[in-house]
């Protein structure tokens, strides 16, 4: 029973971590239709920038610490890019140049979401499974 809430949490986490992901993209196609100037789309973005690393690191240490191994090797390298674009100072978007980089950004975040999407299956089925076995076990 205590693996499915392990599940649970991690389903939930890694809910918000697609929301997140989610709005960084929304934001970037309201600067890309002009709905939005630079601006209020550099500050909207790099406002959640860090909830979403911090998010993902907690994720990964949450499947360390509960003993899912094979999770937390699927996890590694997005946190891995996000520790070397922080600490190499690229993490937030700069205003002069977003238009420039528009079509990347958006290509990260889109990376980012299809990776997330990935492990939210893994979990899930995972958390399926984990339901069904403790089934049997009553």
């Amino acid at each position: 029973m205590g693996d499915l809430f392990v599940w649970l949490i991690s389903f939930f986490i890694l809910i918000a971590l697609l929301v997140i992901v989610v709005y960084q993209l929304m934001c970037l196609a309201d600067l890309e239709f002009d709905y939005i100037n630079p601006y209020d789309s550099a500050s909207r973005i790099n406002k959640v920038i860090m909830a979403e690393f911090i998010t993902q690191g907690v994720l990964c240490c949450f499947y360390l610490v509960t003993g899912h191994w094979f999770m937390s090797l699927l996890c590694i390298p997005y946190l891995y890019y996000n520790v070397k674009t922080y600490l190499d100072k690229q993490h937030l978007i700069d205003v002069t140049e977003i238009f420039n980089l528009l079509n990347w950004e958006k290509k990260k975040r889109l990376f980012k979401l299809a990776y997330l999407i990935i492990i939210l299956f893994l979990s899930l089925f995972w958390m399926i499974w984990s339901a069904l076995e403790d089934d049997e076990h009553m």
